[in-house]
């Protein structure tokens, strides 16, 4: 006979067995909504990431990367200069300021001499004789004439002999005729015209006919720079030379274009020349050979591509470093931390430089000032190491790996720290580029090196531009030299 208790026995274990199954599916649900609560997880911490990387990128200027002010969109302009119009001191001269006056020319430089002499005697009115004083006060009024251009004919006339009635037409005498229509000066003024003062061809040929009236062609125009190009030729391969051998040299690249074509703009300077080349590329096996035996100490930025140079003789950029260490200071969290810790570093050091340049401080008192200071930056560098932050902890990384070429300034006191100067020589190029779009053939590339090379060297020698060119020129085959004998 059935009994009833095992009917219910039955009937719970079955409601035991759904509820059991009910359960397995809601821990199955609950799996399964976790592993997406984690995947979801990880997505956001991704996209959280990429969303800091891409504002720290939207926030890049020029005050916290490599970026030119020109770059800088208008908000972050009208932010810097009013906060340059707070800080800067009132326009004007200054209290204390001497003044600037136009200086006279001395007597040999003047063309013409017009003497004022008193009729009569201001006490008893009685005539005057015109004697010259040697203290007369002078005033001098320079006006430029209308420019007319010299033109030399040569004429190679054909005589008829009165005995036999031959024609005999003068011969060409090369020493005698120019080969080139145009003069050496014309075609320098033509060259420092479109390969330093970077005027397009046409506005260069407007110029010559308005003030000159000298009319050309722009196919006449781009001969003329190759002409020139080819003139100093010799000139710039000596200050390669020079820069080269020099004991302490700075330089810097930037892009430039070639007919549309991504290409590379080096500068190699030093405090008495600088050189221009572009390249095919920025690559390390492209730059190497500019250097030749690799002399002297090398200040630049931490560009991979300059790897080559021994560290130990080498300085990097604390410029560079500071805009980096702004990037780092605008961050949340320890990374902003780290990147206040390093601003503040690097103000005192700016700060003891700035004191030893202007004679505050002898050089002694400076490296000793120096020496704690290093020992406290490299400790924040490697704290920043071992934290492990995206974005801080490998940039501090490749920091300590240039160790050796952050203090070369304070070893040597004909190093700066900073790159600025190899930085300013590249600026000219740099606004050429952003006028012109660069060069329209590898002639076009030579000639703005070797112009540019000259027009930049020959400044910082105190010579002028357009007479040494005109130099150079008239004699192709005993070019000048930059560069006085002492």
């Amino acid at each position: 006979m059935a009994d009833a208790r095992d009917d219910r026995i039955g009937e719970l274990e079955a409601e035991l067995a759904a509820k059991v199954a009910r359960i397995a599916e809601q821990d199955e649900r609950i799996a399964e909504q976790g592993k997406r609560i984690s995947t979801q997880a990880e997505e956001i911490a991704t996209l959280k990431a990429q969303v800091a990387e891409l504002l720290e990128k939207l926030n890049q200027n020029s005050s916290n990367s490599h970026k030119p002010p020109s770059s800088d969109p208008p908000g972050n302009r009208h932010q810097r200069r009013a906060k340059a119009k707070e800080e800067r001191r009132k326009r004007g001269g200054q209290k204390g300021h001497k003044g600037s006056h136009r200086e006279l020319l001395p007597q040999e430089q003047v063309d013409k001499f017009v003497d004022h002499f008193p009729d009569e005697c201001e006490s008893c009115w009685k005539p005057l004789p015109e004697i010259h004083d040697p203290h007369a006060t002078r005033y001098q009024y320079t006006e430029v004439p209308p420019i007319r251009p010299h033109t030399t004919e040569h004429r190679r006339h054909a005589v008829t002999c009165p005995d036999c009635k031959y024609v005999t037409r003068a011969p060409y005498d090369a020493s005698q005729i120019p080969a080139s229509p145009l003069g050496p000066r014309l075609m320098s003024l033509i060259a420092l015209l479109t390969g330093f003062y970077h005027l397009s061809r046409r506005k260069a040929q407007g110029l010559l006919a308005d003030v000159l009236g000298v009319s050309l062609s722009l196919g006449a125009i781009s001969a003329v720079e190759e002409r020139v190009s080819n003139a100093v030729e010799p000139a710039v391969g000596e200050v390669w030379d020079r820069v080269v051998d020099a004991d302490v040299k700075h330089t810097d690249g930037t892009s430039w274009l070639q007919a549309g074509t991504a290409m590379s703009l080096w500068t190699i300077a030093t405090t008495a020349a600088t050189v221009f080349k572009i390249l095919a590329d920025g690559a390390k096996d492209t730059l190497r050979p500019l250097f030749r035996e690799l002399k002297g100490i090398l200040i630049s930025d931490r560009a991979t591509a300059l790897n080559f140079w021994a560290m130990a003789l080498r300085q990097i950029c604390w410029a560079h470093l500071l805009r980096r260490f702004v990037s780092f200071s605008e961050r949340d969290g320890p990374a902003g931390e780290i990147g206040r810790e390093l601003l503040g570093y690097t103000g005192i050091l700016f700060e003891y430089w700035h004191d030893y340049r202007d004679g505050k401080i002898t050089r002694d008192r400076f490296v000793a000032w120096m020496a704690p200071l290093r020992q406290q930056m490299e400790a924040v560098f490697e704290k920043a190491v071992a934290l492990d932050i995206k974005g801080l902890s490998g940039s501090c990384a490749n920091i300590l790996e240039h160790r050796q070429a952050l203090w070369t300034f304070v070893e040597r006191d004909d190093v700066d720290p900073t790159n600025n100067h190899g930085e300013r020589e590249l600026r000219a190029f740099v606004l050429w580029r952003k006028r012109s779009f660069g060069t329209q053939s590898e002639r076009g590339n030579i000639f703005a090196e070797r112009v540019m090379t000259i027009a930049h060297t020959a400044r910082k020698q105190h010579k002028n531009v357009l007479a040494f060119l005109t130099a150079c020129c008239e004699t192709p085959d005993a070019p000048p030299s930059l560069f006085d004998a002492a």
